[in-house]
């Protein structure tokens, strides 16, 4: 098989996906991928950091609340909901969120770590949080986001200022200990004002908009912020829907702000958070608000750089599946799901793939993140459409782990596998005169190697030894008739 060298750069728009939360467990990587066809930019991890209060590290929902009372909100809690940080200076790198990064990263995609932290944790505490992510990549960490509202212990417990001052400090402390992991702060939320009005505590936030390497907004077209404690019904309190119109114009409103206070030097704009949540607009009109959305975001928000659906599975109706309540392994796929699916497969939301020369073997692969990797590319002709078409690597090879893409489905090859079939590829898209495999090498444990080089915090090197072989046919191996 002749080879080109392939270049993976950025989609005009990127999309992330949120795996888990206080609303829903984590879903492997590997159902997603079968589910979906194809890796997303970056996973959107949830977790909270208060190892100061009694209690810590207990999920906080399962700690008893003072004088016996009961919850009757989300964050009713002594903390927030969240998973727990197990890492830092009173743990250890071995449990969670570790694992579901490295999870996250041998498939293909970066990280989005989104973390709740008490602003009251010291400076060590916070240098020991930057060298546990350093091996993991091109890392987004979201600190404390939504920080304009009122419901995280940490909005509770310090003022607006002094959240702001947090992020300031523990983003210095990431550009000593950890450069290459960039900072995302949270205070859009899609709410328009007038053209030169400031945003509700852009001046607290002031020095966390100027030093912070992304911008972001949480925002939902729907939202049930009730649940699960009341449900949403005609006439409630608990629930709002707005429309894209507003919306975008939102958008448009906070990057102008955002710019405005940072001398208008732009940087990426991200919509961490988003969704139309079904307990309000039910499954169909869940869909079709969405399409709209996802159509008209390109024109009418250019400078919107990525969107994290939130989330794959949900308790509620903020998944592309709803997880069944009488087994947390399964989900019960929405309507939106395959539309999402469409959405996934168009412009601008695919990254950029650029041939350049030839290639022979060995052959030297880099991983740099789901925006920046140097692969392979074969040419495939198919005389018609195939009934078996599948992949063999070499017995040098097998140890190597990779995604494989060919006729926009993605396939993971975990080190060890020798033989994937790639027939799933065309069950639903059929197959061209001609098409192309290719295949990318991410870091096989999800954490990049010190003695690669001194770049190594920002590529993994993966060398293939041979060009793999393939096997199509275009007929049962036997027919009734044999």
């Amino acid at each position: 098989m002749k080879a080109k060298y392939v270049h993976m750069g950025q989609a005009k728009i990127a999309l992330d996906l949120g795996d888990g939360s206080e609303r829903g467990e984590y879903v492997s990587q590997d159902y997603i991928l079968h589910k979906l066809g194809r890796p997303h930019r970056a996973i959107n991890l949830m977790y909270c950091y208060y190892p100061l209060d009694e209690g810590w590290p207990t999920r906080a929902s399962e700690l008893p609340l003072p004088d016996g009372k009961t919850a009757g909100f989300a964050w009713d809690y002594a903390y927030d909901d969240y998973f727990t940080y197990r890492g830092g200076l009173e743990g250890d790198t071995k449990g969670e969120p570790f694992e579901s990064i490295k999870d996250v990263r041998r498939h293909g995609q970066d990280v989005i770590l989104t973390l709740t932290i008490d602003c009251a944790v010291s400076d060590a505490q916070l240098i020991k949080i930057a060298e546990d992510l350093r091996p993991f990549g091109r890392l987004m960490l979201r600190i404390n986001h939504e920080a304009r509202g009122n419901w995280f212990a940490y909005n509770k417990r310090y003022s607006y200022k002094e959240v702001g001052e947090f992020f300031v400090r523990f983003h210095n402390i990431l550009k000593e200990h950890a450069p290459h992991i960039r900072t995302v702060l949270c205070i859009g939320d899609g709410h328009k004002g007038e053209s030169g009005e400031k945003m509700k505590y852009e001046d607290e936030f002031a020095a966390a908009i100027a030093a912070t390497d992304m911008w972001s907004a949480d925002t939902y077209l729907a939202l049930h912020w009730g649940w699960p404690f009341d449900i949403a019904e005609p006439g409630g309190t608990t629930h709002k829907r707005v429309s894209n119109d507003e919306v975008l114009a939102g958008f448009n409103y906070e990057y102008e702000r955002f710019m405005a206070r940072s001398d208008n030097k732009s940087r990426p704009f991200v919509i961490s958070e988003f969704n139309a949540d079904g307990d309000v607009t039910g499954p169909y009109e869940q869909a079709t608000q969405l399409v709209d959305f996802y159509s008209r975001l390109p024109k009418e928000a250019p400078f919107i750089t990525g969107v994290t659906f939130y989330q794959f599975r949900d308790r509620g109706r903020l998944g592309l599946e709803i997880e069944d309540p009488s087994n947390p392994d399964v989900g019960y796929e929405q309507p939106i799901l395959k539309t999402y699916k469409n959405i996934m497969s168009t412009e601008p939301y695919l990254p950029k793939m650029t041939t350049s020369a030839d290639a022979s073997f060995p052959a030297k692969l880099r991983w740099g993140g789901s925006e920046d990797a140097d692969g392979l590319e074969f040419p495939i002709n198919f005389e018609k459409p195939p009934t078996f078409c599948e992949i063999t690597f070499n017995d040098q090879d097998q140890s190597l782990n990779l995604m494989l893409e060919i006729n926009n489905r993605w396939f993971y090859k975990k080190p060890g596998a020798k033989t994937i079939d790639l027939m799933p590829a065309f069950f639903d898209n059929k197959a061209p005169n001609s098409c192309t495999l290719r295949i990318f090498a991410p870091p096989p444990n999800g954490t990049n190697d010190p003695s690669q080089g001194a770049d190594w915090e920002t590529n993994y090197y993966a060398q293939i030894k041979n060009p793999p072989e393939m096997r199509i046919r275009y007929a049962p191996v036997m027919s009734l008739n044999d």
